[in-house]
């Protein structure tokens, strides 16, 4: 009877070695496929795949597969998850997807939160008009402000009072899927108060500007004057000696955003004598608004503009964008004529 038992016992741990021995075996094969998986490259046909809100693992799943990721059956994506502590975590957003990714790598990224990022950018001297045009363009961001005039757009920011013209920081932005045309706005307007107050802050101690709107306003037509950063500090010091002096700023890119769609790229001697409240040439001081969106140097250079006589300037007509400035009108015509000349030297050199 004894040795009957002893059999059995035997039989049964025999038993349970040949049963671990398979678990084992199929448990290493499962660990072997999982660790060759883990680490594939994947090759999807979308760019992108939005998690939503409410989407468990099974759900994004099949928005991969939606996406051409063929790779992997859901067990071993299962497998992978509950490895990686992603199971029941995936933020919601969009996520890149590229051949580059493996499944552990877009995982851990959707587990983390590290959604695609989108970038618009607004560029130094655009006017309101070409911002909102950018805006429109871009995707995939959440149009709201189509419909609205620039009166209704300011107010659904939040100022009401302020015209929108100068009033957000060239810059990019990045956002993401879901963020809307107000929100980017909204962070560059907040931007542009931030540089504002700081380049009022630092203003020169003899600027002829009672307030951070008249710096706006000067910055924008720096802006608008020159492409060179290393003159606009000049450009500035003139515009400010001349408002010392009373004399008129005369500068074309007021009277062009005066005359606002109308302009076909020509300014005429009828622009320039037909008065208008952004007509620099017919008043004096500064015009009542910002006339484009001046970026962090035209605000400094507008707060602290270079010291010196110069009252003009004028193109130097090469191509290079530079200007020669002059202290006296004298000089300053014998600038414009040799501006003049150089134009016609260029104008021959093409045809020819």
């Amino acid at each position: 009877m004894a040795r009957a038992k002893r059999g059995c016992l035997l039989l049964v741990l025999m038993l349970l070695l040949v049963v671990a021995g398979i678990a084992a075996g199929v448990g290493g094969w499962f660990y072997y496929r999982q660790v060759q998986f883990a680490d594939v490259r994947l090759t999807p046909s979308q760019q992108s795949v939005v998690v939503a809100s409410g989407d468990g693992l099974n759900a994004v799943l099949g928005k991969l597969r939606q996406a051409g990721i063929e790779e992997g059956q859901n067990y071993q994506w299962q497998l992978l998850a509950r490895q990686l502590d992603a199971a029941g975590k995936l933020k919601v957003g969009e996520y890149a997807l590229d051949d580059t990714l493996t499944p552990r790598e877009l995982l851990l990224r959707m587990r983390q939160g590290k959604v695609l990022q989108h970038r618009v950018t607004i560029v130094e001297g655009w006017n309101i008009r070409q911002l909102r045009a950018a805006l429109r363009r871009a995707e995939p961001l959440v149009h709201e402000t189509d419909a609205l005039d620039d009166a209704e757009l300011m107010r659904r920011l939040g100022f009401p009072d302020q015209h929108p013209e100068g009033r957000f920081l060239p810059e990019t932005y990045v956002y993401q899927r879901g963020d809307s045309d107000l929100d980017v706005l909204l962070r560059a307007h907040a931007a542009m108060e931030k540089e504002l107050a700081a380049a009022w802050a630092a203003r020169g101690d003899d600027l002829p500007l009672a307030s951070p709107h008249e710096l706006l306003i000067l910055a924008s037509i720096v802006e608008k004057e020159t492409g060179l950063a290393a003159e606009r500090p000049q450009i500035a010091g003139v515009f400010a000696r001349r408002l010392k002096l009373g004399m008129r700023l005369q500068t074309d890119p007021t009277v062009i955003y005066g005359i606002g769609s109308a302009y076909d790229g020509n300014i005429r001697k009828v622009h320039l004598t037909t008065d208008t409240p952004y007509n620099t040439y017919t008043r004096a001081g500064l015009p009542p608004t910002p006339i484009a969106m001046p970026g962090k140097d035209a605000l400094l250079a507008a707060a602290r503009p270079a010291a010196g006589e110069a009252l003009y300037f004028v193109a130097v007509g090469d191509g290079s964008g530079a200007h020669v400035f002059s202290a006296t009108y004298a000089e300053h015509n014998a600038a414009v004529a040799r501006y003049l000349r150089q134009l016609r030297e260029n104008r021959g050199a093409e045809v020819q």
